[in-house]
């Protein structure tokens, strides 16, 4: 077995980038050929502003970081893309007809209330085991399909799928990703029932495929923006979902650890060999999304690092001249607060004034928010790892897992202060690393099918943890 390169494409919530790695049996090398924003737009439409992703201004962003690559490795072997779950394109005969709505636009309220009217929520926790969130692709479809989007599209496409088909000219549903639409069964297969309950058209949902299935070959209307100088990479369909590609590469053993995949969002959970459809799960709002190799990512949203970087976009709004490493030593600084907030009231969930949110639900309560912005951040780390710690006793309970330990991995790794916070609220040791996990697990995937690597997961993690710096945080 040799080593050879790969290309990953992770497009998160506030940014994307390109990585180049160089992987085989004892190698994990990967160097970032580009990275750009991914900012959310406001249109107006009718009566309202509405928000949306610049979806085809992410892909123009691919295509320079995939050139970037092309220039110094003809050779590359594969390209797999992830992003962010539950948001899609809608196409007809191969044309987008509009840029896709942002998961956090206010149309969701109204799909809540149309799919609720036809299956109950108890139901739908029973066909597919996903947690309720307003902003689950059902909860959007049902608004396409009662606006009439759907007279003229014949095409949904999760937003990695979208990329891929951009690449690639051909339409597929990765399945992990298809996990989290809520349209899927228990056992994996779109659930033709409930969509035909929703009044959505079944031909409009791609065929479904497994992480590790090549999609084909680069367009030859891409040789130009791609001058790859040998034979075309083929795209390889990875966890598409960006949490099923970091738990790929959380160097766990998964018996007795849970892990948190910390961005935009913390998805806390463990994961397991089989679904849990209890009512215990469900009232605790645990989901059962997909994983690779046919695992399941037993876990809880949590409002994750979105607090943090809302709030440092509102001080920058009023001028202060603030970045968030200068607050984030600041608060490390200060003793910690006696009271936490709800990170995971839905007050926070919108873009807009977060401090000014956090202040309000304080103020509520008779209790004084923190004053400065150092303070203001404080108590959000503290909120947020005592969500965590909760989070990580919930799933615990309610899957069996004896958890030992506690894995951080993506942005929230180098958050030092989150970290040990997080120690200190479960009374576990967390391990922290790696913080490019979702890249690292999109790779891995690409490594195993191209045949630069073999093995179950477990043998994919032990790579990781042999060629990743992991920083352990005890409990004080």
């Amino acid at each position: 077995m040799t080593t050879g390169t790969v290309a990953a494409v992770d497009l998160g919530a506030t940014s994307g980038r390109v990585m180049h790695a160089r992987v085989g049996a004892d190698t994990l090398e990967l160097t970032e050929a580009a990275r750009f924003p991914n900012t959310p737009v406001r249109l107006w439409e009718g009566d309202r502003a509405t928000l949306h992703w610049d979806v085809t201004g992410l892909y123009a962003s691919v295509l320079d970081g995939l050139a970037a690559v092309s220039r110094t490795d003809p050779a590359l072997r594969s390209i797999g893309v992830d992003s962010w779950a539950v948001d899609y394109g809608l196409l007809r005969s191969g044309r987008l007809l509009g840029e896709p709505y942002h998961y956090r636009d206010e149309r969701t309220a109204r799909g809540v209330e149309l799919v609720h009217a036809a299956v109950s929520p108890e139901e739908l926790y029973r066909e597919g085991g996903l947690q309720f969130l307003p902003f689950n692709s059902l909860y959007q479809l049902a608004v396409d399909a009662a606006d009439g989007s759907f007279a003229s599209a014949d095409r949904f496409l999760l937003i990695p799928d979208l990329i891929a088909y951009w690449l690639t000219g051909a339409a597929h549903a990765e399945r992990t990703n298809a996990s989290t639409t809520g349209l899927l069964t228990a056992e994996g297969a779109w659930n033709d029932g409930l969509i035909e309950r929703l009044g959505l058209p079944r031909t409009a949902f791609a065929p479904l495929v497994d992480a590790g299935t090549p999609i084909g070959g680069l367009l030859p209307a891409l040789a130009h923006d791609l001058p790859f100088a040998g034979a075309a990479p083929t795209v390889t369909a990875v966890g598409s979902h960006d949490t099923a590609s970091a738990v790929v590469a959380v160097p766990m053993d998964a018996s007795r650890a849970a892990y948190i995949s910390c961005g935009t969002w913390g998805l806390v959970g463990v994961e397991l060999e089989r679904r849990i459809l209890s009512d215990e799960g469900r009232a605790a709002n645990f989901t059962n999304e997909g994983g690779v190799d046919g695992r399941i990512r037993y876990l809880h949203n949590v409002m994750g690092l979105w607090l943090l970087s809302e709030s440092l976009r509102e001080w920058q709004r009023r001028g202060l001249h603030v970045d968030i490493a200068g607050l984030l030593a600041e608060a490390t600084e200060l003793p910690r607060p006696a009271e936490v907030f709800d990170a995971e009231d839905p007050r926070f969930l919108a873009p807009g004034d977060m401090p000014g949110r956090i202040a309000g639900w304080f103020d509520e309560r008779g209790m004084r928010a923190p004053a400065s912005p150092a303070g203001m951040v404080r108590v959000i780390v503290e909120s947020l790892a005592a969500a965590f710690a909760e989070t990580v006793r919930t799933a615990a309970s309610l899957s069996g897992v004896r958890v030992e330990a506690v894995h951080i991995v993506g942005g929230g790794a180098r958050n030092a202060l989150l970290c040990q916070a997080t120690a200190d609220r479960s009374g576990l040791p967390v391990l922290a690393g790696p913080v490019e996990a979702t890249a690292i697990g999109n790779v891995l995937v690409q490594g195993r099918a191209a045949g630069l690597l073999s093995g179950d997961l477990e043998t994919l993690r032990a790579l990781v943890a042999r060629t990743t710096q992991i920083v352990r945080y005890d409990p004080r």
